[in-house]
């Protein structure tokens, strides 16, 4: 991989992981219930996808 696709790579990763730390902040403070636990998810699954976007990006 060239290092310009390792740059877009980590940036993308740090990205999602950035929109996940905001899901789980905006989904603790402002909601309740299902829609709570939904949030926590998917922010979750974010958090994971970013971890692997910038592991792809050190190899």
């Amino acid at each position: 991989m060239d290092p310009m696709t390792k740059m877009w790579l980590s940036l993308i990763a740090v990205l999602i992981m950035g929109l996940s730390v905001f899901l789980i902040t905006f989904a603790r403070n402002k909601t309740r219930g299902l829609l709570r636990v939904v949030l926590s998810v998917l922010a979750f699954i974010f958090l994971l996808i970013g971890i692997l976007g910038g592991a792809a990006s050190i190899m």
